[in-house]
């Protein structure tokens, strides 16, 4: 379970990181915005889930 909720973590970054460049080239910063929220939220998440395993 524990390396389910640590894939999920990374693809949240991957997520967050292909917004915030697809988010760059289309000049949409609510895109990038997006994108950087859900790239912090899964840095955060990813922290407290190695911390507490």
């Amino acid at each position: 379970m524990k390396y389910l909720l640590t894939l999920a973590a990374l693809l949240g970054v991957a997520l967050g990181a292909a917004a915030i460049a697809h988010g760059e080239a289309d000049d949409s910063p609510g895109l990038q915005l997006l994108g950087v929220l859900l790239l912090l939220g899964a840095i955060v998440f990813g922290i407290r889930l190695v911390r507490h395993w």
